[in-house]
């Protein structure tokens, strides 16, 4: 009976964390898609402000010893940090070149990128099950695409790109926190501000740092405070993801997703975005 209250308990908590990653996903999309249509702020600069609040959010968690960091060679970490960089700001052009729905809708080809990922590159077998649940998502996504969504050709480079990188980001992940013997908040912690300086020097290169529409612009209050409101959400997202994908499998997570543009395109269609 302990063992069925023990499991009962863990489908729950498991459970619970599904729902909060579905609810701050959802808020992170249209509140960045808000910021880059009526503030015009930088995408590349907006992600490097998301790395450094998650940085400094579990720097925050470590002090009030929420969790004990674990040494961990940087070395292991440097693909896996690369792979964030290239995930966040992938996705985040997407949004900005696509709509919300033509966004949330390339995300669902997550899953059988992991899949096939997994089956090339780790040599990982699928039930059939899985692998049939594949030819609905897939035809699901050109079908809608052809009739539904008009891609910019801009944004379809970017969210296919997106797919992509943000499928090894989650695959490895998981193959990281196995690896090392890790939680998500240990993982993250020395990944964010690898992320981070990494972006930070390459913002320079792509954006303006000073001056009209750079990350140290005359931005106003309320542009900075949504700027800010995002990178506290996607502190939220980014410790969900790695709890997920630690408690569950790299595969889990997409299929939760795919929940999120049902959501997202109904709020979408109510607010005519």
């Amino acid at each position: 009976m302990a063992s069925l209250a023990d499991r009962v308990r863990g489908n729950g908590r498991i459970a619970a964390g599904l729902l909060f990653n579905l609810l701050v996903s959802i808020c992170i999309v249209f509140l960045n898609k808000w910021i880059y249509v009526h503030h015009g702020f930088p995408n590349m600069s907006l992600t490097l402000v998301h790395f450094v609040v998650t940085w400094l959010g579990l720097y925050i968690c470590q002090k009030l010893d929420i969790f004990a960091p674990k040494s961990l060679p940087l070395s292991k970490l440097l693909l896996l940090a690369l792979s964030f960089c290239g995930f966040v700001v992938f996705t985040n052009l997407s949004l900005q070149n696509n709509t919300i729905g033509t966004y949330q809708l390339a995300k669902a080809m997550t899953t059988p990128v992991i899949i096939a990922i997994q089956t090339f590159w780790y040599q990982k077998s699928f039930s059939v099950r899985i692998q049939l649940t594949l030819i609905p998502i897939t035809v699901g996504v050109i079908l809608n695409s052809y009739y539904d969504v008009k891609f910019h050709s801009l944004g379809l480079v970017f969210a296919a790109l997106g797919v992509l990188v943000t499928s090894l980001y989650q695959v490895w992940v998981g193959a990281k926190q196995h690896e090392l013997q890790v939680n998500s908040m240990q993982l993250l912690y020395y990944q964010a501000p690898m992320s981070s300086a990494m972006l930070l020097v390459a913002v320079p290169f792509f954006e303006p740092v000073f001056g009209e529409g750079g990350i140290f612009g005359p931005w106003s209050v309320s542009a900075l405070l949504m700027v800010l409101l995002s990178g506290i959400i996607a502190f939220m997202v980014n410790l969900s993801i790695y709890w997920i994908i630690g408690n569950t499998s790299p595969v889990t997570y997409p299929f939760h997703v795919l929940s999120s543009p049902l959501v997202a395109r109904a709020m979408c269609t109510l607010l005519t975005c």
